[in-house]
Order: C-alpha cells, then sequence, then structure tokens
C-alpha cells in the first residue's frame, strides 16, 4: 500500500524542508525506514502545524485557527509503500522503531471526474457567459486582471484554447510546477481534461494568469492516464503555498480550481484509522487545504460524479461519496447544473464526509466548450462544474483581494446570494442553490458603497 510517513525530524531538518530555497531528499530526513520502501524521488514536503484558539481542538477544521510551518512545531512528510502482507505489523512496529514518526497515512489514487452516459451538450459556453453574466462582470472591471488562477489537473493546453476563443492565454510558467516524473512545458500539455477545466475557468475571468498544476499525469503502478496520487497533490499545494506568501498581503489573490477527488476506499486506510484520508480532518492534505484557505486562497472543489441518478462507474463509496477533501469545510464544494438550470443526475448529493452540508452550491456544466475530448462532445461533469465557480471567483478577485475579502467570506457570500432549487435554505441536491452572479454583485456594491 501506497502511505504518507509523517515525521518531525530535528528543527534543522525541518527548517531546511520548509525553506524553498533549501534542496532537500527524503535522504535528508530518513535514511531508511525497516519494511517501508521510501520513495526516493519525492521531494520532502513540510506540513504546518493547526494551531487553534486557546481551549480549541486542533482536529477541527470549523474554527479559526493558525498554521504554523516554525522548526519547533511543523512536521515533514515523506512517501513510501509498504506491503500489503506487512501492512497491520509494520504500523505497530514504526512508531517504537523511531520516535520522531507523528504517523502513517493513506496516499489514495486521484482521478479526475468525468461523467457517465452519452447525453448532447445542452447550449454551448455562450450561453455559460450569459448565465454568468460575464458583461456586467467586465462593466464592473472583473475580469481577473493580477488573479493567479491554478489548475491542479492534468495539465493546459493554452494554444488549444486561444484557437478556441479566439483571445490571449496567460500561463505563469515561472509559478507552475510539475510532479517529479512528469514531463512537459507550463501551458504545453496535450489536450486533455485539465484544458478543459482551464477552458471552462477562463469563461468568466479571461485575462487570469493560469498556474498549471499537471498532478494528474503522476503514475502509479497499473494506473492510467488520469491519475495521479494524494501525495503529489500535496507536494503541489505546499508550492502554492510558497506562492500564496510572496504576494503581498494588501493585494493577495489565488484561486485553486480541483476537479479531481478518490472514488474508492480501496486505497485508503479504514474510517476510524488515524492514517484514513476520506473522514480525518488529521489527514495532511486536509491539514494543508486549510492551511492555504487561512492564507488567502480560495480552494475548490468538484462534488463528483457519484450523483445516484447516474453514478460514475468508479465509485465505490455506498453512501456519502464527497470525501476528504472535496468535502472540506474550507473548501467551495461544487455540484452540477445544464444551462437550464436542472441538475445533472450524475452531481454527487451530500452530506459530506468532513462536513456534512455539502456540495455549498451549483454551477454549470454539460455545454458545448473547450471540444477537448471531440466536437461532439460537452465539457461536462461537476469537473466543469468546478471551474466555471472558479472563473467567477477569480473575476470578483480582480477588485476584491483575500484582505478585502475573506475566503470565508467569500463562499458565504455566494452561498447566500444563490438561486434556491431545492428545499428551502439548503439541500444535499444543489446545496444552497445555483451560483447568481446578478445577486453577487449588487451585494459587493452595496459592500463597496457602505465602505465609501
Amino acid at each position: 500500500m501506497r502511505v504518507l510517513i509523517q515525521l518531525r525530524p530535528a528543527p534543522d531538518v525541518v527548517a531546511a524542508v520548509a525553506d524553498p530555497d533549501v534542496p532537500t531528499t527524503t535522504a535528508d530526513v530518513a535514511d531508511d525506514l525497516p519494511g517501508v520502501a521510501l520513495d526516493r524521488s519525492f521531494v520532502p514536503v513540510a506540513l504546518p502545524r493547526p494551531v487553534p484558539a486557546a481551549g480549541g481542538d486542533p482536529l477541527s477544521l470549523s474554527q479559526a485557527t493558525t498554521f504554523s510551518l516554525s522548526a519547533e512545531h511543523a512536521s515533514v512528510m515523506l512517501r513510501g509503500e509498504i506491503s500489503d502482507d506487512e501492512l497491520s505489523t509494520r504500523l505497530s512496529l514504526l512508531p517504537a522503531l523511531r520516535s520522531d514518526i507523528v504517523g502513517v497515512h493513506a496516499d489514495p489514487v486521484i482521478e479526475s471526474s468525468l461523467t457517465c452516459g452519452g447525453d448532447a451538450p445542452v447550449g454551448d459556453w455562450h450561453d455559460v457567459e450569459r448565465l454568468m453574466r460575464v458583461g456586467d462582470l467586465r462593466a464592473e472591471g472583473l475580469d481577473g486582471s493580477g488573479v493567479a488562477l491554478a489548475v491542479v489537473d492534468t495539465g493546459v493546453n493554452a494554444a488549444h484554447i486561444r484557437q478556441r476563443t479566439g483571445r490571449e492565454v496567460t500561463v505563469d510558467a515561472g509559478r507552475s510546477w510539475n510532479p517529479d516524473g512528469v514531463s512537459g512545458r507550463p501551458g504545453e500539455f496535450r489536450v486533455d481534461h485539465g484544458t478543459m477545466c482551464a477552458f471552462d475557468a477562463l469563461i468568466s475571468a479571461p485575462r487570469a494568469s493560469l498556474i498549471d498544476l499537471p498532478v494528474l499525469l503522476s503514475r502509479r503502478p497499473g494506473g492510467s492516464a488520469m491519475d495521479g496520487l494524494l501525495s503529489d497533490a500535496v507536494a503541489a499545494f505546499a508550492h502554492l503555498r510558497t506562492v500564496l506568501a510572496a504576494q503581498p498581503e494588501a493585494t493577495r489573490s489565488l484561486v485553486i480550481s480541483n476537479s479531481w477527488g478518490s472514488f474508492s476506499p480501496r486505497w485508503d486506510f479504514p474510517v476510524g484509522h488515524p492514517g484514513n484520508y476520506s473522514d480525518n480532518a488529521a489527514h495532511p492534505f486536509n491539514l494543508i487545504v486549510s492551511s492555504l484557505e487561512q492564507a488567502g486562497a480560495d480552494v475548490l472543489f468538484a462534488a463528483g460524479n457519484c450523483g445516484r441518478d447516474c453514478r460514475d462507474r468508479r465509485c465505490a463509496y455506498p453512501d456519502r461519496p464527497i470525501s476528504g477533501a472535496n468535502s472540506h469545510p474550507r473548501v467551495l464544494s461544487v455540484g452540477g447544473v445544464d444551462t437550464s438550470g436542472a441538475r445533472v443526475g450524475y452531481s454527487s448529493q451530500g452530506p459530506g464526509r468532513l462536513t456534512p452540508r455539502k456540495p455549498d452550491v451549483c454551477s454549470y456544466t454539460h455545454f458545448s466548450g473547450s471540444w477537448a475530448f471531440g466536437v461532439d462532445q460537452p465539457d461536462s461533469g461537476t469537473s466543469t462544474a468546478c471551474p466555471v465557480a472558479a472563473g467567477l471567483v477569480a473575476a470578483i478577485r480582480t477588485r476584491w483581494p483575500a484582505s478585502r475579502l475573506s475566503p470565508a467570506q467569500l463562499r458565504a457570500l455566494l452561498r447566500r446570494t444563490a438561486d434556491e432549487r431545492g428545499d428551502l435554505g439548503f439541500d444535499y441536491d444543489y446545496g444552497y442553490g445555483v451560483v447568481n452572479v446578478a445577486r453577487v454583485l449588487s451585494s459587493l456594491r452595496r459592500q463597496e458603497a457602505r465602505v465609501a
């Protein structure tokens, strides 16, 4: 089983791993762990420690918390593999063999959120422009200019997007990042799922700067071309933490679009095990998501395509399929409706596993857009709904950085202004409803008038 090993080595080692200018290797942290085949190609990642308010629970994701990367607080994550036959034995022996081991966590397979069925597109991306009030956004100066928009997926092909839209596409190569073993230049990857996601995000924020993070191109033995490992997502988010920290606090804006998730408990530890990912707030990835949000990043996740009407064949959770970071209380979890406003049958329903009230909102999907999979194929799944919503967030960030409107406040704004489609208030099909850009803009104008 692939695992993440969390250690707290000597403070000088932690400080070196936490410093992006100091190159470190697995051997700098641990030469050997008995029974663990360490992945020496994996660059160690510093994990911040949650520091709750006095009397708070350090494992609760739903409270005010700061995150410390100081040498005396942070820990370090390595990647390795333990034989399935020896898993339970090694998990019990490792802490006794090395007192600096904090925990051993699951490193589940993560896969993009494609869709099932072969229904034709409902409308096209120009209909989405209209529904997302792109003209009104532009009139308010909200087009994504100066906003960093990270697409964590299979890589982006900027030339394809330029050809489809006739618009310039900005890829920030300097702040993009590849997992170990993934070759290719930012913005020049094969046209695929990541290109679709970038195209959809740029509908509302055409002038945003794309940060290309082809995490889903990392491979596992026997894996497909569309999955990766959660450990690479941890490393990608650690990179994004340095990107965010380098921005001036007054103008800080980073939007992170994630159209992927873990579909099966097969790759995870059981619920209740301290190394579990799906239901565990203390898993390293769930903690690093919290730390980025607290620092000012907007993190969006697709709710997934395990809806009861048309489940993706990979869906292996018998219930509550919105799991792990897709159900994190500090992310915007996005379900899908078509351009007529009807919920698409594959959009996952709540309750979520880390927090029950998921999805948060729904956005648009299943329309003719990027042609990433062919002229007749729609941009579909909550994979499309998520970046459509991320584009709206990036557009808002043009004039409303995190210093003016925190990520939590922006999520609350999107929920409060959404069009209710199911039960009054929140329901597990639509969340708080479908994003309503006109109401968002009206609320922002009122807030700006109060400040003035």
